[in-house]
């Protein structure tokens, strides 16, 4: 598996195609394979013809193309997609990738929120207020809160911890240390969730190419392998979501360990999708790490934290990494460096388990991949 970003935060030279190109070329590079080596294109962000629009550019004619989009959780599903081509043979060499210019156009335009007066959204929706997608989450936020007892002060735990991870990668956009006090003081943008709560704007791309194993045994790095995947949606507006406190991945996180053959308890590191705190907790619940509702006593006393329990979104995640847009490139990218040792003073020592989690839409869509080195 080869990963790589581009430039990261604002980035207003640069198209949202050309950051893609950008990341892709460095993640061709760190597999040691060429352009000319892919076929297989899964690529969005770009329109409605993502992966024809992004195959034009590089000039890559592929025998099997996927321009789905399903919000945050894509790229992981993604993977689950390529690695089902590349085993009905359908393709050998996958590219994955995204680019967004998000923070530059001082717009956030990723799927299910965009202005358009046919959708759902906006019919039933905003015409009673409510921001999207923040308000969203907020609902389920407050839902969660009403039912088990969660604390703005759990929810802010998860913030103060991401940003530690930050301040050890050279490349995150927040690196200032925060405190709890420092999330619960941070400006309430729909309540109970603050602007700490909530992950960043910024431009950026991301790009994962995927071999058959045997290929890979023989490039330039040891390889990352997939060890199970999964993915679902269970709606696309939050007032149809059959449960405010219950993601899909609840039912992504099983059949993805079952596929691997693993369990919770077995994962090293895990790379969870943050667009808000509350993203992160009901996730966690979901995927199995503890019961719901024991979330908020889960991540207390910093047990995500660097040196704590529970190594959870090492590069600083998008609360405090990056955030263009779309997220669940970079759990794979931060996954894929972990299982390699290539992370430098936030390196987990001997992780040999990844967990990648995307979320889409207002908690509309899941993908879970779960990555293992050999």
């Amino acid at each position: 598996m080869g990963v790589a970003e581009s430039d990261l935060g604002k980035v207003p030279h640069k198209t949202a195609i050309q950051l893609a190109a950008e990341a892709s070329r460095g993640a061709l590079e760190d597999a040691g394979l060429k352009k000319s080596d892919v076929d297989g294109l899964f690529a969005f962000g770009f329109g409605r013809m993502g992966a024809v629009q992004f195959g034009e550019y590089l000039q890559i004619q592929p025998r099997y193309s996927d321009s789905s989009m399903m919000g945050g959780s894509t790229p992981v599903a993604f993977v689950e997609h390529a690695a089902a081509a590349i085993s009905a043979g359908l393709c050998s060499v996958a590219l994955v990738a995204y680019g967004s210019t998000q923070a530059s156009d001082a717009a956030r335009r990723f799927s299910g929120h965009p202005e358009d007066p046919r959708l759902p959204n906006s019919q039933y929706e905003r015409p009673f207020g409510l921001p999207l997608p923040l308000g969203a989450y907020a609902l389920a936020a407050t839902r969660h809160m009403g039912v088990y007892g969660t604390t703005s002060e759990q929810l802010a735990e998860i913030a103060v911890a991401t940003r530690q991870w930050a301040q050890l990668n050279p490349v995150a956009m927040m690196r200032e240390p925060i405190t709890i006090e420092d999330v619960l003081n941070s400006r309430l943008i729909a309540s109970p969730l603050h602007l700490l709560d909530c992950c960043l704007v910024t431009d950026g791309g991301g790009a994962v190419v995927l071999t058959p194993l045997e290929r890979a045994r023989d490039l330039k790095k040891a390889p990352v392998v997939v060890l199970g995947t999964a993915e679902t949606h269970t709606h696309q507006i939050i007032s149809q979501m059959p449960d405010l406190t219950v993601t899909g991945a609840a039912l992504t996180g099983p059949r993805a360990f079952a596929m691997a053959g693993l369990a919770p308890s077995d994962v090293d590191v895990a790379e969870i999708y943050d667009s808000f705190t509350i993203t992160v907790l009901l996730t966690l619940e979901d995927l199995g790490f503890c019961k719901k509702g024991e979330g908020g006593a889960f991540v207390s006393g910093q047990r995500t934290a660097p040196g704590g329990e529970f190594p959870l979104n090492t590069q600083g995640g998008g609360l405090s990494y990056c955030h263009p847009g779309v997220f669940g490139i970079f759990t794979l990218i931060e996954g894929a460096r972990q299982l390699r040792g290539e992370c430098g003073a936030r390196q987990v020592e001997d992780a040999e388990v990844a967990l990648c989690h995307g979320t889409g839409g207002v908690l509309s869509s899941s993908g879970t991949a779960i990555l293992g080195r050999i």
